[in-house]
């Protein structure tokens, strides 16, 4: 009786197996990448109700980023900075501005410009901005450099692995104490020395348990 397939036929199974796994580490690499918060979320820099130009106020002019968000080093979160603060500037700078309409209408009605927040973290994780400026975390290692943008993005991707990645080897990231709103930051080229001097002297030990980011 003729053979009804080749010998070329006992490949197929192999070839076909070889191919699942292929399918397979593709489909795990575009997810992986695609589906990650490097893709979804890094760039995202929505419109604001107010064209606020941090490259102006904290570039060209240089204000300090604790002049706006005054509370970072005392709280848990960094305030948004109220319509007063805006107005202790704009009641004389640009007081007329079009731009300004909808700052200076939350000025005289006291309620808050609905400004759109863009770097938030699930509910369910807990980050204290205070602790962080407390051990030497420039806002630039989270933020990306704030005084070279127009209109603010979401600079790194906050996911768990990439907090993860600093509390394991957060001496690259720790700063003198003076330079932790500074922009544009160069880190020395004994950085690695310094920032274990400093996690030694201020006893950073940054937690890498569960419990630690999850209350």
């Amino acid at each position: 009786m003729p053979q009804i397939f080749s010998k070329k036929a006992n490949r197929l199974p192999l070839i076909t197996f070889a191919g699942f796994i292929v399918f397979l580490v593709s489909a795990v690499c575009f997810f992986w990448y695609y589906g990650s918060p490097d893709y979804t979320d890094v760039g995202y820099r929505p419109l604001q109700p107010v064209p606020y130009d941090h490259q102006l106020h904290a570039g060209d002019l240089g204000i300090d980023c604790r002049y706006c968000h005054v509370s970072v080093e005392q709280s848990g979160v960094s305030n948004i900075p109220p319509t007063q603060t805006c107005m202790n500037c704009h009641t004389i700078v640009k007081a007329e501005s079009e731009k300004l309409a909808l700052i200076r209408n939350s000025f005289s009605s006291k309620l808050p410009v609905e400004w759109i927040k863009i770097h938030q973290l699930p509910d369910y994780a807990y980050f204290n901005h205070s602790a962080h400026i407390r051990a030497g975390v420039g806002c630039e290692s989270c933020h990306g450099n704030i005084s070279a943008m127009p209109m603010v993005s979401l600079a790194k991707p906050l996911s768990m692995s990439w907090c993860l990645d600093c509390h394991r080897d957060p001496d690259v990231h720790l700063r003198p104490a003076n330079l932790v709103t500074a922009m544009g930051w160069t880190p020395p080229s004994n950085q690695r020395e310094i920032g274990a001097m400093f996690r030694q002297t201020r006893k950073i030990i940054p937690p890498e348990d569960c419990s630690g980011c999850h209350r």
